[in-house]
């Protein structure tokens, strides 16, 4: 996994673009079909803006969702920037631009970006053995897992207890001593398993060693200031923003879980019934509060400006 060319995370210039490679973000409020067959390459965008509009509008409209936030960037410019419904349907709080919403997995990439920052800079090594920085977590044989295993989700790593709570993950010591003490289930690089939950600790905890920060603060300080989504890209909220989160729904997803505890042999195993990530956990103000770095909160137009970056090709502001 190559770290991200000098000089990215600047900030992108305004205004439109054409070109091949684009990157978006799609955040929502509650949860719904993908938007799909809408992107089409040209030098005039407000097409493309018109049918995006008019799509999300139809889905908060009918019901299907209850805030959508859609964003593009395109050779490092926004070509597309549109929102509908709203952020809180308990107090019909619009929803902005800026509005921040909790999205799960998405926040392995924010994460993921603070690495590759750091090893731009020449402060981490993919390869790096986290034992290492970490000499803990050599326990049970693991003295020979990589960061690079960690990112490609082969560590061999991806469980947590069965009795693990929302409180557990709220204090960051106790997880990582958790994490620490886990015996694998396969040799490094030898099975790909996707470490839903336990991602954020491995990496962020080698973060924390290497930088002094937690995960968060370099996201904070390294990534969202830079690139001037400070107060809308965030891997542990502040408690004066968590007010300005939408709170996510759960339109069944519990339901899904339930069919896949049923049906999948190790899915209890990684995401245990206490922490399953659904909206139970995700409007919880302790949890968004919390360093949890395999989730993130955060805005469309925030998160596609940071995959924007590590695409590469844009200006600075001014």
């Amino acid at each position: 996994m190559p770290a991200p060319e000098p000089a990215r995370l600047a900030g992108p210039a305004p205004g439109p673009a054409s070109g091949p490679d684009a990157t978006g973000g799609n955040c929502r409020a509650g949860t719904g079909p993908a938007l799909a067959g809408l992107i089409v390459v040209s030098d005039d965008w407000s097409g493309l803006r018109a049918r995006v509009r008019k799509a999300i509008d139809e889905l908060v409209a009918d019901g299907r969702e209850s805030g959508v936030q859609v964003a593009a960037y395109l050779d490092g410019r926004a070509i597309v920037e549109v929102q509908a419904g709203v952020a809180d349907p308990a107090t019909g709080r619009p929803l902005d631009a800026d509005t921040p919403i909790w999205s799960m997995s998405t926040g392995k990439g924010l994460t993921s970006t603070v690495v590759h920052v750091l090893a731009e800079q020449g402060r981490l090594d993919y390869d790096l053995r986290i034992a290492e920085v970490w000499p803990e977590f050599a326990r049970h044989g693991k003295d020979a897992i990589t960061l690079r295993h960690v990112l490609a989700h082969t560590a061999g790593v991806p469980t947590l207890p069965a009795d693990v709570t929302v409180e557990d993950f709220t204090d960051w010591d106790r997880m990582c001593a958790i994490v620490a003490d886990t015996e694998p289930i396969a040799p490094p690089g030898a099975l790909t398993a996707y470490h839903a939950w336990t991602f954020g600790w491995l990496v962020g905890e080698v973060v924390r060693r290497v930088t002094g920060r937690r995960v968060s603060q370099v996201l904070a300080e390294e990534v969202a200031g830079p690139l001037g989504v400070a107060d809308e890209l965030f891997l542990g909220v502040p408690e004066t923003r968590l007010d300005r989160v939408a709170p996510v729904a759960d339109r069944n997803l519990s339901a899904l879980f339930d069919v896949a505890s049923a049906n999948l042999p190790h899915f209890d195993r990684v995401a245990p019934p206490g922490v399953r990530p659904g909206a139970e956990v995700g409007r919880r103000r302790d949890f968004l509060a919390a360093d949890v770095p395999a989730t993130g909160t955060m805005s469309a137009r925030a998160v596609a400006r940071m995959f924007a970056a590590l695409i590469g090709g844009w200006t600075a502001y001014g």
